[in-house]
């Protein structure tokens, strides 16, 4: 049985912003304290998506008690705010992505005087998650629920920074609601597609074996990581890398692999394609010098791969910021 009492929490929150005709959509703020607006939709009971934008004349800070576990996933396009759960302060800040583990607890707000906040939240109940959670284990052999995640605790919160992928996906969904294109079935595939993507980066990464790899040779291997981070464009190869590191070729590609879910090629096409997309949202370089910049030198080469992987021509991105 589908567990819907969470979207009290989300009513909760509303009603602590002051929010008036709740029984509407987009809301609308009270005058003098906020401008904006969030949008609620619940393409199905046990899924509640939230799209917020909207900022304030002043310092403000709201409490909010949650009264139904769930987990919701967040991310943040624009603004960082502060929040105080169970004697903790987090912070959420523009461009990551947080995953939200939530029993029964008080969180603090803190917004900041006319600062922007974009954020698309996406909520379910534990029923849902726990029932995710099993069809992954079956194909990762790990069984993780809610329970075993927050062992004891009353709130976890993982988060990174939004990966390309799933900014696509964001995005497409925002121009889609904004056009008044967007169903809720499509509404629905979007936001699991989204859980799915997050839990699989968050909870499901495969750990070293204690045997084959002591400690001294995982700290090697986030040495290898942040080489390719830092020579993205003119990447060393796998015998300077294993020299560099100090561990040889076999236990680098097998810990990498381990480690980071791919091999190092794989992971140096992954960030140098996702560096290169943002480089396209800036929309301040053209796609040859794109190209070059992330350690492609044929332009073309660079357009085939980056469409393979996000489905869109890198130009057709270039294309869409200058209609704006």
């Amino acid at each position: 049985m589908l567990n819907t009492n969470f979207h009290e929490n989300f009513s909760e929150f509303f009603h602590a912003l002051e929010i008036s005709k709740i029984q509407e959509c987009p809301f609308a703020f009270q005058p003098n304290a906020q401008e904006g607006a969030i949008q609620r939709f619940i393409p199905r009971p046990d899924l509640e998506v939230i799209i917020s934008d909207y900022s304030f004349y002043r310092e403000y800070q709201m409490q909010v008690v949650t009264k139904q576990p769930m987990v919701e996933l967040s991310f943040c396009l624009q603004g960082n705010r502060g929040v105080y759960i169970s004697g903790s302060e987090y912070e959420i800040s523009s461009g990551t992505c947080s995953l939200q583990f939530i029993e029964q607890v008080g969180a603090n707000f803190m917004f900041h005087k006319n600062q922007s906040y974009q954020m698309v939240g996406i909520g379910i109940p534990i029923s849902t998650f726990n029932h995710f959670m099993s069809e992954i284990g079956e194909t990762s052999k790990e069984s993780l629920s809610f329970s075993k995640i927050l062992d004891g605790k009353r709130y976890r919160l993982f988060q990174e920074r939004i990966n390309a992928s799933s900014l696509i996906i964001v995005r497409q969904m925002l121009d889609a609601i904004a056009s008044k294109k967007m169903t809720n079935l499509e509404l629905e595939c979007r936001a699991l597609q989204l859980l799915s993507m997050t839990f699989r980066s968050h909870l499901f990464v495969n750990s070293l074996s204690p045997v084959m790899f002591s400690k001294s040779d995982r700290t090697k291997i986030q040495q290898a990581q942040s080489i390719i981070m830092e020579h993205m464009s003119n990447p060393p190869t796998l015998i300077e890398l294993s020299r560099l590191i100090g561990l040889n070729d076999y236990k680098l590609k097998k810990g990498f692999k381990e480690m980071f879910g791919t091999t190092v090629f794989g992971y140096l096409r992954e960030k140098r394609l996702e560096k290169a997309f943002f480089l396209l949202q800036e929309g301040t370089m053209n796609v040859t010098d794109i190209a070059n910049a992330v350690g492609y030198s044929n332009p073309s080469y660079f357009a085939e791969i980056f469409k393979e992987r996000f489905g869109i021509n890198p130009r057709e991105i270039l294309r869409d910021l200058n209609r704006l």
